[in-house]
């Protein structure tokens, strides 16, 4: 890979532990760290400003060193390695995670570890976290084995057993021996440091491949899955079973896109295609937790269903831009918030009935929410009802016009046949009549946008324009895949929309900001599956073996690709790209048959 391609793959990985999300780039800064929260400022936040974002790194004296990155296997900590001329070292990165008390322990701690593995070389930490997205610099106190981090209300603690002074008076520190550091937000760590963080090191490692273990991963590029899984793991918020889309704002679509936006927050919309990963791979608990969140949101907000919600299931997610900083290689605005929540997105309803569907027709949970099941049944299928005859944004949360969206009626569609299945398991006679005649509703308005002339679904009735969201009308089972209109409707949407190497465009019509540059990675995804669903199975091999190149050296995806030269651009790691992943993996395994050692949760809406 060339140089000029090299700069614009995120070279970083991630560490959490279902609280936080840090990004640690190759040459040791937390480039990426927000706090208490994912919707909170950053304390470190030098992907969009290195000098105004605050900065934690362990860098070598020389500028002139190499680095690599890798994670200890099945496990979601880090190790960035470090050569120089005067040895090499080791700095292992992690959140603590493990069982303790029969609950989960994830403080707001992050641990690293740095050890010399050849040599004495000599280091630089440099500590200087900020807040109010780098407009407040926080007053730093000594300690005896501290430093202390004020700024307002919000307090921030270094506790080492390095030398204090070092982080004051900018002497190199040679490293004769491991040395540690815990940073902590709003409470002290106040422990023995050395034994302490080898003993959250144990059983962090232990916690992360014990869930690798208890996974169901295919045989089908296994370690691919598996990295996915746990990238997609991290990206839970688990007081609530929220899932972010990224951790990450503004990283643009493509440079000078204007496409930057933040992902923060839960999509409710995309809540099927993140249910059907985690089923796939067998960890209910965070399925159940996800859905629970789901049917919270649905309760609680009684009015229309937004497409995005906060991860504490805030409604209202305020845009607002950040003028005082650079921004990701120069690329403003840099937005907090989401105008999007305000949009009109009507396949959030059959999204939230198909995604919970598991909940009440799998005998695994069907007993404990029956009581739930007309009520919840019956409130969905209500909205659906009321907007099914609408315009909406679409999927692409298209900002300025409407148009009645195939997409959005396939999952009318799927909701209604959804609900079917529930009625019809329960007796629930006058559910039964309202879903069938939904469905028939949405079966016309899909059927409209078909043109008979290219063989192929358009994106709304109201254009001629193709869309890659129409490919979930094959892999959702409303077109029979062996049939010769499924396999004609592929063929036109890759004539169109597909890019060198597999890679796929959402649509390529122009919209609110002009014509798409670059490559959509989960629409790539969702096209091996079509592959595979159609009978094309060694074109889907092929296609899901080339966008595994698009990943970074951590097999960490983002949510864009130039086409052109392969650079990765949206914000990173896109929690949906490796949703299609999983995804694909597993309809490619199954195709193969290949299935997962154990039965996965039957998240099929066909009748």
């Amino acid at each position: 890979m060339s140089e000029k391609i090299a700069k614009h793959i995120y070279n970083s990985g991630i560490i959490g532990n279902c609280a936080f999300i840090a990004h640690v780039n190759k040459d040791s800064n937390i480039s990426w760290l927000c706090w208490p929260t994912f919707q909170d400022s950053f304390v470190f936040g030098g992907l969009l400003d290195e000098e105004k974002g605050g900065k934690f790194e362990v860098k070598p004296v020389t500028d002139s060193y190499k680095s690599k990155q890798y994670y200890i296997e099945n496990t979601n900590i880090l190790c960035t390695e470090i050569i120089t001329s005067e040895g090499a070292y080791r700095i292992t990165d992690f959140a603590p995670r493990f069982e303790q008390y029969e609950r989960y322990f994830k403080p707001l701690t992050l641990i690293r570890k740095v050890e010399p593995i050849k040599g004495r070389p000599r280091v630089q930490v440099t500590c200087n976290p900020v807040y109010q997205y780098g407009k407040a610099e926080f007053k730093k106190h000594r300690g005896s084995n501290h430093i202390q981090f004020h700024q307002g209300d919000i307090q921030i603690r270094l506790a080492t057993d390095m030398p204090i002074n070092h982080f004051f008076d900018e002497i190199p520190h040679v490293l004769d021996r491991p040395i540690y550091m815990v940073l902590t937000f709003g409470s002290p760590f106040e422990a023995p440091i050395e034994r302490t963080c080898e003993d959250f090191l144990r059983r962090t490692t232990l916690y992360w491949q014990k869930w690798v273990k208890n996974a169901s991963i295919p045989s089908f590029y296994q370690s691919q899955v598996i990295r996915s899984a746990l990238s997609l793991k991290l990206h839970q918020f688990e007081d609530t079973g929220a899932i972010i889309a990224a951790s990450t704002t503004s990283l643009p679509e493509f440079p000078g896109s204007g496409r930057n936006w933040d992902y923060r927050y839960c999509w409710l919309r995309d809540s099927y295609y993140v249910l059907t990963a985690l089923s796939h791979v067998g960890h209910f608990e965070e399925m159940e937790k996800y859905a629970s969140y789901i049917a919270n949101i649905t309760q609680t907000d009684t009015g229309r269903l937004q497409p995005l919600y906060g991860i504490l299931g805030k409604t209202k997610l305020e845009e607002t831009h950040l003028d005082h900083l650079d921004g990701y290689l120069g690329n403003k605005p840099i937005r907090i918030g989401n105008q999007a929540y305000e949009h009109i997105q009507n396949d959030v309803y059959g999204q939230a009935l198909i995604g919970l569907l598991p909940l009440f027709t799998d005998r695994r949970f069907k007993y404990q929410n029956k009581h739930i099941a007309k009520k919840w049944t019956d409130f969905v299928l209500n909205k659906i009802e009321q907007t099914i005859d609408e315009t909406d944004a679409g999927i692409w949360e298209f900002r300025n016009f409407q148009q009645r969206h195939c997409y959005s009626n396939l999952f009318q569609w799927a909701g209604a046949t959804a609900a079917l299945k529930i009625a019809r398991q329960n007796g629930f006679k006058d559910i039964e009549k309202r879903a069938y005649a939904l469905q028939q509703k949405a079966v016309a308005y899909i059927e409209a946008c078909y043109d008979e002339e290219r063989g192929v679904y358009t994106n709304s009735t109201e254009s001629k324009n193709l869309d890659a969201s129409t490919l979930q009308l094959i892999m959702m089972g409303y077109l029979d895949p062996n049939s010769e209109r499924a396999k004609k409707h592929l063929e036109v949407l890759e004539k169109e929309l597909r890019g060198k190497h597999g890679l796929f465009y959402r649509y390529l019509h122009k919209d609110d900001f002009g014509k798409p540059k670059s490559t959509f990675l989960v629409c790539a995804f969702w096209y091996v599956e079509a592959l595979a669903c159609v009978g094309r199975l060694d074109e889907a091999q092929e296609v899901f073996k080339q966008l595994l190149s698009f990943g970074n050296h951590l097999m960490l995806f983002s949510e864009d690709i130039n086409e052109d030269d392969g650079s990765q651009w949206g914000n990173f790691p896109q929690a949906y790209s490796h949703v299609g992943l999983m995804n694909a993996a597993y309809r490619i395994a199954i195709k193969m048959d290949k299935p997962t050692f154990f039965d996965s949760v039957d998240m099929d809406v066909n009748l």
